[in-house]
C-alpha cells in the first residue's frame, strides 16, 4: 500500500511517532511517543531542552524516509 511521505511527515510534525504509526512501524511509533514523554520530563533537569527537538526532527525526518522507500518498493 502506497503511503504519502509528505503526510507522514505532518503527522510527526504534530506528533512524533504518529508517522511511523501511519507507515505501519507500530512499535517505533509507540517507543517514540514513549521517549517523547520521557524527554518532555527530563526538561525539569534541562537535557530535555536538547534530547526533545532532537527526537522529534529525527522523528519527522524517518517517517518521510520511510514512506518514500516503502513506496518506491526498497525497504
Amino acid at each position: 500500500m502506497l503511503k504519502n511521505p509528505g503526510i507522514a511527515a505532518v503527522l510527526s510534525f504534530f506528533w512524533t511517532g504518529v508517522g511511523q504509526i501511519y507507515n505501519g512501524q507500530i512499535i517505533k511509533g509507540l517507543l517514540l511517543i514513549g521517549l517523547q514523554i520521557l524527554n518532555s520530563a527530563l526538561m525539569f533537569v534541562l537535557i530535555g531542552f536538547i534530547t526533545f527537538p532532537l527526537v522529534w526532527i529525527w522523528g519527522i525526518y524517518d517517517a518521510y524516509k520511510v514512506a518514500d522507500r516503502m513506496n518506491r518498493g526498497s525497504y
